[in-house]
């Protein structure tokens, strides 16, 4: 069984920063993708990130410049730096990852403040 951990969430005002991790654990032989979602109250769940075992990353428009993914291998640790955050990435955070089985965490609350 495979488990995701997020943590890193909370509340900061707008033009701040936060620092995502999600880490893996269970009976995981190689992930292949890493993601980061998003939900936000009455919305559908978008896609964030998501990093390659390569390292090759992709962002959403709305987040690109000012979010970096990436991610510790050793550690099956995936990461999100956030900056320069606006009330809009007011959302659950969730880490996915491909094993190629998916697995989803259990969300993290990121609150940004006008």
């Amino acid at each position: 069984q495979v488990q995701l951990v997020e943590s890193g969430g909370g509340l900061v005002q707008a033009g701040g920063s936060l620092r995502l991790s999600c880490a893996a654990s269970g009976t995981i032989f190689s992930i292949n993708v890493m993601r980061w979602y998003r939900q936000a109250p009455g919305k559908q769940r978008e896609l964030v990130a998501y990093i390659t075992s390569r390292g090759i990353t992709n962002y959403g428009d709305s987040v690109k410049g000012r979010f970096t993914i990436s991610r510790d291998n050793a550690k099956n640790t995936v990461y999100l730096a956030m900056n320069s955050l606006k009330p809009e990435d007011t959302a659950v955070y969730y880490c996915n990852i491909l094993t190629p089985r998916e697995y989803w965490g259990q969300g993290t609350q990121v609150t940004v403040s006008s």
